[in-house]
């Protein structure tokens, strides 16, 4: 029997440690860290032009103030957006935007001032740049012709985006041969917003909740004794039986876009919006308004994407997260924290719920422009229900918070900014540092007009551009009008 002896292996002494591996496990996070994410989000938008925003090909779709409104509603629709600005060609000058709230004016006239034949016979030659007759008619304040510089920081236009209360701002420039105005695009709140989530990693950071920093706006907890006509006030809600020329009604008195529908409970089972009722001017539909909102959701295009509910809990970084995923333009705030079910709802409607985020860990915090109430459980006098009705968070309260109009701790403390001059020159000189794919200058020439009568060239010549031309000119601010 032989026994084998292995070879000696001499090992060189290393004075080195060998490294520990880098730990998988996410970093803790704090408050501070929360802060030092929005600080950090702030000076990238201030680093960015607003033109930055834009992918280097897009579209842009103008229409002519002189065009009929019928032809203006399916422009709007075969594209795709609910929103374009107006072009006046005698003055060659920017005339304003053509939005939903326009086309909810001119329903409630119609409804309230003449008959459905006559409504029907008008529309047919009612031109764009006839809107602010309506409006005067209905005590309705024209817009605000809002524009600003491509160059100007981003986050220069999110503040004057939250000043003016304006849900899109249109980027005007001159043509450096005749000094004309160049409409180059608009931007929206969700098109900056989809920007911040894509390009800035401190997103993850953004881990406490929604209703703890008083983003969106909740239900009052004494709206039931304070308001009893209302207990979800200062919300505004519908029911099923609730005709359409009602909330068409709420849209044009509160300025808003969208109204919950809710059950006897509380329980949100749908939601209306604005773009819900343009084809009723496009199809001349007008007697639609007496139908109940049970019969106008059953007729609702199959393609409806369905209403996004979250709860107060939900981080706002899984919030920015879903922006980037999906094209979001309000969520419901509801009771619970599971997905609710939407089996039978009238309309094709069906609800999503926002992904939630691990627990706060008791964790408060404030803004400087929250709506929040003190009072953290359900309204007095409702006992919890999971799916009730709690709140509604709109992209103008995400960028709100994000912006703010201050650099404002979310503990409370009080880092200062420069404020808002209100005498800042919006449309003056910009830097000339930009990414490449702008100088200022546009090339191409030729301009007419084309079947709708647009006028302008799509290669960019000082009049608007053609319709049909390039890709994501004015994207929507609420979802694409149903066909």
């Amino acid at each position: 029997m032989s026994t084998t002896i292995s070879p000696k292996i001499n090992r060189r002494a290393s004075g080195k440690k060998r490294q520990r591996a880098i730990s998988s496990l996410p970093p803790h996070q704090t408050a501070e860290s929360h802060h030092n994410a929005l600080r950090s989000i702030r000076t990238f938008l201030k680093g960015r032009s607003s033109y930055d925003v834009f992918p280097v090909s897009y579209r842009l779709i103008v229409l002519d103030n002189k065009l009929e409104v019928k032809k203006a509603l399916n422009a709007l629709i075969s594209n795709g957006v609910v929103s374009a600005p107006l072009w006046d060609a005698e003055k060659s000058c920017f005339a304003g935007m053509f939005t939903v709230a326009d086309i909810i004016h001119l329903i409630q006239y119609y409804y309230d001032t003449s008959s459905y034949n006559d409504a029907a016979a008008d529309v047919e030659h009612f031109q764009l740049e006839s809107l602010r007759e309506i409006e005067r008619a209905l005590n309705v304040p024209p817009p605000p012709l809002l524009s600003i510089h491509p160059l100007r920081p981003l986050y220069d236009a999110c503040q004057y985006l939250q000043r003016t209360h304006a849900r899109r701002l249109p980027l005007l420039d001159q043509d450096q041969q005749t000094g004309d105005e160049v409409v180059l695009s608009v931007l929206t709140q969700y098109r900056v917003l989809k920007f911040i989530a894509i390009n800035c990693r401190e997103i993850p950071h953004l881990h406490l909740g929604l209703k703890d920093l008083g983003i969106g706006t909740y239900v009052s907890p004494t709206a039931s004794i304070e308001h009893p006509e209302n207990p979800y006030w200062p919300i505004k809600t519908a029911t099923l039986n609730t005709t359409v020329f009602d909330v068409v009604h709420m849209f044009s008195k509160d300025g808003i876009s969208a109204v919950p529908i809710i059950d006897e409970n509380g329980v949100v089972i749908n939601l209306y919006e604005t773009v819900d009722v343009i084809t009723l001017v496009r199809l001349g539909a007008y007697q639609s308004l007496d139908l109940t909102i049970s019969s106008a959701l059953s007729q609702r295009s199959p393609d409806f994407p369905g209403v996004i509910t979250c709860t107060g809990t939900d981080s706002l970084a899984s919030l920015m997260l879903l922006i980037k995923q999906r094209r979001v333009h309000r969520l419901v705030v509801v009771e619970g924290d599971e997905r609710i079910p939407r089996t039978g709802t009238p309309g094709r409607g069906r609800s999503e719920s926002l992904e939630r985020s691990p627990p706060i860990g008791g964790l408060s915090a404030s803004a400087p422009t929250s709506t929040t109430p003190t009072h953290t459980g359900p309204p007095i006098g409702l006992k919890p229900l999971k799916g009730r009705l709690v709140g509604i968070i709109t992209l103008s309260d995400i960028l709100r918070y994000l912006v703010g109009h201050t650099e404002q701790s979310i503990l409370g403390g009080g880092i200062s900014s420069e404020p808002w001059d209100e005498d800042y020159d919006i449309t003056g000189e910009s830097p000339t540092t930009v990414r490449g794919g702008y100088d200022g200058r546009r090339s191409g020439s030729g301009t007419g007009p084309d079947l709708l009568g647009l006028s302008g060239s799509a290669s960019g010549s000082t009049g608007p551009s053609a319709l049909g031309t390039p890709d994501l000119g004015t994207p929507a601010d609420e979802r694409p009008a149903p066909m």
